[in-house]
């Protein structure tokens, strides 16, 4: 009996290898680049005090990320705050502040600002904050920049004037280009005369919402000349067809040799992860030759 156990350790040490090395050092938090992929909370990051709750994803979903790093002795960070919060008021952009400090210093550099923010952003502090920068090499004021594609787009490293500007311009760009939905069309340039022909609207929705608000029930309405004929001129409900993040509207029709102009217009509902909902409006406009 006293071989086996003894064997057993011996199998068990072999096993865990980490456990006989504890002062094994571990590897330092790299530097995020510009291009590669940052989540929400940092890859290996360590973990935060929360002036509110942590990060959240259903809140930060189709939103500017700006992770900020500050520290309360730095003149620089107090003088930053107010650009933060101008950015965050846009209604685009998520903020994630650390802040190396305590609780009460973290209060004095918060952007979110209790219930002036709530649902665009966090802080962090305490430990864990003064960890991360530490090892990142922040002091402050620093910026990581994240698009809506989860991708760093910039880094800011330090207060300089001209940094803070390239970020907030960065930030402003970022936001402008943010689509919920685009819209494509397909058609005819030219047809047979009693051929059949299509008229369609393709909606594209921004990965982060999904299809099937109540807010509007979805609906396409074709106008064309009366002596068109067409399987429908209104589609509604299920009668536009929903593939994950597309919707698709397609009637039929067919026309007498001549020239012409056709339009669709389509509406429809979508929901964020937060819980809030929209309405998307689009139309497009054909012309084309019918010949013999």
């Amino acid at each position: 009996m006293t071989r086996l156990l003894l064997a057993a350790l011996a199998v068990g040490a072999l096993a865990s290898p980490a456990a006989a090395d504890p002062k094994k050092p571990v590897a330092p938090i790299p530097v995020p680049t510009v291009g590669t992929s940052l989540e929400l909370t940092g890859a290996g990051w360590p973990k935060f005090d929360y002036l509110y709750d942590a990060p959240s994803p259903k809140d930060a979903a189709g939103k500017v990320i700006v992770h900020w790093f500050c520290a309360p002795k730095l003149t620089a960070c107090t003088d930053d705050l107010a650009r933060l919060i101008a950015l965050r008021d846009g209604g685009r952009v998520y903020i994630i502040a650390y802040i190396n400090g305590t609780k009460v210093d973290a209060k004095k550099l918060d952007p979110i600002r209790e219930s002036e923010g709530v649902g665009r952003g966090t802080v962090a502090f305490g430990k864990g904050a003064t960890q991360l920068m530490k090892e990142l090499g922040f002091a402050g004021p620093a910026s990581i920049v994240v698009g809506t594609d989860g991708k760093v787009a910039m880094i800011s490293s330090n207060g300089a004037a001209d940094q803070l500007d390239a970020r907030d311009k960065e930030v402003t760009t970022l936001v402008a280009g943010i689509k919920d939905f685009s819209v494509t069309k397909n058609g005819p340039k030219s047809g047979k005369a009693g051929e059949s022909f299509t008229l369609e609207l393709v909606v594209n929705l921004a990965s982060w919402l999904k299809f099937g608000s109540a807010a509007q029930s979805p609906e396409m309405t074709v106008m064309v000349p009366p002596d068109f004929k067409c399987d429908a001129k209104v589609l509604k409900g299920d009668q536009l067809k929903i593939a994950n993040q597309t919707m698709t509207g397609t009637v039929h029709c067919t026309a007498p040799r001549g020239s012409y102009e056709a339009r669709a217009e389509i509406r429809f509902g979508y929901d964020s992860p937060a819980g809030g909902n929209g309405i998307g409006t689009d139309a497009a406009d054909w012309k084309f030759e019918i010949t013999p």
